[in-house]
C-alpha cells in the first residue's frame, strides 16, 4: 500500500499562486492514479483534479481552470498548482491514490494523506 504526505499549504493572499505536493512511499508510485480533493470547514470533501498512471489529467468543472495537476514519477510526487487563489479556496487539501480510478468520487480512492491546510486571505 502506498503512503501519501501532502505539503506546500499555508497562508497566501488572494491572487497568489501556490503549489501543493503529494509525496508517496511504498509500492511503485507509477502504478497509481492520484487525485486531489479539498474540504472546507463544514462542507463535504470535493474533487479538484486527478492524474492517471499514463498522465491523463481530469479536473472539476467548477474550478474554472485555475488548477494544474502533474506528476514526477522519478520523485514519487504529484503536484497541484493553484493560480489566482481566492478565499473560497480555503480548505484542507488531500491527495489520494487508487490503482486505476481517476473519477471524482472519494470512495474510488484507497489511500489518503493527512492533508495540508491552505488559507487564502482577501
Amino acid at each position: 500500500q502506498v503512503q501519501l504526505v501532502e505539503s506546500g499549504g499555508g497562508l497566501v493572499q488572494a491572487g497568489d499562486s501556490l503549489r501543493l505536493s503529494c509525496a508517496a512511499s511504498g509500492r511503485a508510485f507509477s502504478s497509481y492514479a492520484i487525485g486531489w480533493f479539498r474540504q472546507a470547514p463544514g462542507k463535504e470533501r470535493r474533487f479538484v483534479a486527478s492524474i492517471s498512471r499514463s498522465n491523463r489529467t481530469y479536473y472539476s468543472d467548477s474550478m474554472n481552470g485555475r488548477f494544474t495537476i502533474s506528476r514526477d514519477n522519478a520523485k514519487n510526487t504529484v503536484y497541484l498548482r493553484m493560480r489566482s487563489a481566492n478565499p473560497e479556496d480555503t480548505a484542507v487539501y488531500y491527495c489520494a491514490a487508487s490503482t486505476s480510478y481517476t473519477g471524482s468520487s472519494a470512495r474510488g480512492y484507497d489511500s489518503w494523506g493527512q492533508g495540508t491546510q491552505v488559507t487564502v486571505s482577501s
